[in-house]
């Protein structure tokens, strides 16, 4: 253990090699900076005591680090930071993959899963001290060479999986008068997660679908989730041997969603490279040339590998192959990922969870205590938190919405997820025009066209083109629950935990999509 007095700190920033670092702290901070290991994961400064482990035990793997979930102590992946009562802040930041922060009464301290690594320590005003953590690991990680950010029109928030070739094709055309450079295909293509082929929905294929898209004069977008895969795929039961696995051979959770226990993929095995490889090749080649990789914390999971290389190495590395294969020319966004380990890699990468027609469940807010599930005060609160990461790539907060219908945001709040847009500079929605009365299409192309200057004049708070945007009504975690609502929020998150509660949940779900797509063909036409 390297300890390093306070009084150095303070006079000027350092750089040490260690594998465990530590700063006893000269008084009670009274905010830690907490960073979430992936995308989804929650980002914040909040009080310097711990919060509840997030509920249902069973989404850990695709929520949190689920190697770190259960510590007693308030940790964070990579980086943490403490502010004291004069507003100045102490950070350690890992300039390599495979450390954590963690705070423990008054001692800030790092540690290395891997040997020696550099470490940051600075002590001074947060803009500063980021800008300068940000600096350093841009050096060490690499720097995306900056494409033109685009303005991207997903099918996600507005259909879900109830797309079709005839429903998106209305919608390329009657987007026609909206200045989009991408149009993104979302979750809904595919035969299942893992076998990545048109599905019977799409009986002209992707690469007609692809040549559509192009012929409005936009690039064509497509999702996909390369890393994992469901038990009822194709290539599952084809190559149950190339999924990731425990020392006791079982196979490692990466959690549930589509109502299926999810698996992830050995990246670390020849076949599965060769297969990512031709999978990218495939995409291209169909004329996809925006590519959003979805999930790909499965990629970075703990257990026995291949090769004998630490988890977040691996994924690094798969990343490496993924972008060579994709191509330069191919605009890359990772999202769900394990923040570090992408870096130099992406163009771009989503730091927040998923938005959502609402501002938060009270389910998932209290009784869960879930600061990581869709919702859009859980999205805002971890992307203002994040967007320090904007020197080094394009940063995504998600979709920002404009029409009100079938929508519970307030006026405010939508405005809230534009301007946070406006800030990171990535502009995206799902909404449809036909859904939209004529003052917010009007809102939305506005939107798309301006390019406002953004000041920052707070932790929360901006001035875009001369007006305020103030994000603090998203920011604060809920209070912990206590007594009857404590036991209520244990009874609702061990029915959670429950794989045949679930998979009735989605069953019940299923039957929402069948009739949003029917609206959908009405509407669209």
């Amino acid at each position: 253990m390297t300890c390093i007095p306070f009084s150095e700190v303070r006079e000027n920033s350092k750089i040490i090699k260690a594998k465990e670092i530590q700063v006893e702290l000269p008084s009670q901070p009274v905010r830690y900076y907490r960073h979430g290991w992936q995308s989804w994961s929650l980002a914040a400064w909040t009080d310097p005591s711990p919060i509840p482990v997030p509920k249902p035990a069973i989404f850990h793997p695709l929520q949190v680090d689920a190697e770190q979930v259960y510590k007693k102590y308030l940790t964070g992946s990579w980086l943490g930071a403490v502010e004291f009562e004069d507003g100045n802040i102490l950070l350690i930041g890992a300039l390599a993959i495979a450390a954590n922060v963690s705070l423990v009464q008054n001692q800030l301290s790092g540690q290395s899963d891997a040997d020696e690594i550099e470490w940051f320590i600075a002590f001074g005003r947060e803009i500063v001290i980021f800008e300068g953590y940000a600096e350093e690991l841009g050096k060490r990680l690499g720097e995306t060479k900056r494409k033109e950010s685009p303005r991207v029109w997903c099918s996600w928030y507005s259909l879900y999986s109830a797309i079709d070739e005839q429903i998106l094709h209305r919608i390329f055309d009657q987007l026609d008068d909206l200045p989009f450079d991408v149009l993104q295909v979302d979750d809904g293509w595919q035969m299942d997660i893992g076998d990545w082929e048109a599905n019977r929905k799409f009986p002209s294929g992707m690469q007609a679908l692809a040549e559509k898209i192009k012929s409005t004069g936009r690039r064509a977008g497509l999702w996909l989730a390369p890393l994992i895969a469901t038990k009822s795929s194709r290539l599952f039961h084809e190559h149950p041997d190339w999924f990731l696995q425990r020392e006791d051979g079982a196979l490692v959770s990466a959690g549930i969603n589509w109502g299926e226990r999810l698996y992830a993929l050995d990246t670390t095995l020849p076949d599965v490279g060769a297969w990512l490889v031709a999978l990218m090749n495939q995409v291209r080649a169909w004329g996809f040339d925006y590519l959003k990789l979805d999930f790909l914390y499965g990629g970075a999971l703990k257990g026995k590998r291949f090769k004998d290389m630490p988890r977040e190495a691996a994924y690094r590395e798969c990343l490496h192959t993924l972008r060579e294969a994709m191509g330069a020319d191919a605009f890359f966004l990772t999202c769900g990922t394990p923040v570090l380990p992408a870096i130099g890699i992406c163009d771009a990468m989503r730091i927040g969870c998923d938005v959502a027609q609402y501002w938060e469940k009270y389910r998932d807010a209290y009784l869960l205590y879930n600061p990581t599930t869709p919702g859009t005060r859980n999205a805002i609160r971890t992307a203002i938190h994040r967007l320090w990461l904007k020197p080094l790539l394009h940063i995504d907060p998600d979709v920002a919405y404009f029409e009100s219908k079938g929508n519970s945001l307030t006026r405010e709040q939508r405005h809230l997820v534009q301007d946070l847009a406006h800030i990171c500079d990535f502009k995206a929605t799902s909404d449809l025009p036909q859904w939209m009365t004529k003052d917010e299409q009007d809102e939305l192309f506005s939107f798309l066209e301006t390019k406002p200057k953004v000041t920052r004049t707070g932790r929360y708070t901006f001035r875009v083109d001369g007006r305020v945007a103030d994000f603090t009504s998203a920011i604060e975690l809920p209070k912990v629950p206590t007594g009857l609502i404590a036991l209520w929020g244990r009874l609702v998150g061990w029915l959670g935990d429950r794989y045949s509660i679930l998979r009735l949940y989605k069953i019940l779900n299923l039957g929402l999509l069948r009739r949003r797509r029917s609206t959908s063909s009405k509407t669209l036409k």
